[in-house]
């Protein structure tokens, strides 16, 4: 009898043990990875470029859908301190990253805005700023010395960004280079504004205007005919700083995208219409 209730108990430890057996690969298995939500604000002139550069992202982390805002690097600013969901932040310009970076200059960054996570932050590209004319070029403009002179005599139509987009800034130093009045300018009717870069290269494009100041960048992607290269000397250099944002709510997918960024296939991407490494 005893050798019986043994043998009973043996088989019900037996029977126990291969029902744990069997829900183990269950307890074991894991749920399918979720799809990672980024969202990228980033100055317009990167627009083909990123979308180039968010299709090879993609190759590799197909989990990972990355929305772009392209705008003047000004108006993400104000967008991104308005409260508009951002994980990382491409500016055109070093102002408007100064302006939500705490460790700034407070001479800058006068609201004292704390967006930016500095131990991301990076300036990963230059651009170079150009004087793009019409494609049948009537003015004959060939230098910024001839685009300085056809506007002081009012002979020219010349298009350029506003005030708080970062081309306009760089254009604005190019008239103080020339000690030319860009309030006397504007009142002569010789210029015309554009809110970011993408509208003063459309009316270089089409023609509405004689001449324009934007990035070799977007010459190059309108197919524009460049005749000139501004230097250091006349508006400083045209660097593009990058951060993940302290608002982030994907940082880790966020830094990972900027450091694909950096990678040599992406600069190659960006090196083809114009832009530089930071060395």
């Amino acid at each position: 009898m005893k050798k019986k209730l043994l043998t009973m108990a043996l088989a019900a430890v037996l029977a126990v043990s291969a029902v744990g057996c069997g829900s183990s690969p269950k307890q074991e298995a894991t749920a399918p990875a979720e799809n990672v939500d980024l969202i990228v604000f980033a100055a317009a002139s990167m627009t083909e470029t990123l979308t180039e550069v968010s299709e090879l992202y993609r190759e590799v982390h197909p989990d990972v859908n990355i929305t772009f805002n392209f705008d003047s690097s000004g108006t993400l600013k104000t967008q991104i301190q308005e409260g508009a969901p951002c994980d990382l932040f491409i500016s055109a310009g070093q102002k408007q990253m100064n302006q939500l970076d705490i460790t700034a200059d407070p001479k800058v960054n006068t609201e004292g805005l704390d967006y930016v996570d500095e131990t991301t932050r990076i300036n990963i590209l230059e651009n170079k700023v150009t004087l793009c004319v019409t494609p049948d070029n009537e003015a004959g403009l060939e230098t910024f010395d001839d685009m300085a002179a056809a506007l002081k005599d009012g002979s020219i139509l010349m298009a350029m960004g506003n005030s708080d987009v970062p081309v306009g800034q760089y254009t604005q130093k190019i008239l103080a280079y020339y000690e030319l009045n860009e309030e006397e300018l504007a009142n002569a009717g010789v210029i015309s504004y554009g809110s970011n870069v993408k509208e003063v290269t459309t009316q270089i494009s089409e023609g509405s205007v004689d001449c324009g100041v934007i990035y070799c960048t977007d010459a190059f992607s309108a197919g524009l005919n460049i005749t000139d290269y501004a230097t250091a000397e006349m508006c400083g250099q045209v660097i593009y700083p990058a951060a993940v944002l302290k608002t982030s709510e994907q940082p880790e997918a966020a830094k990972d995208f900027l450091d694909f960024m950096l990678e040599d296939q992406c600069m190659a991407v960006f090196e083809k219409v114009g832009f530089s490494p930071i060395e």
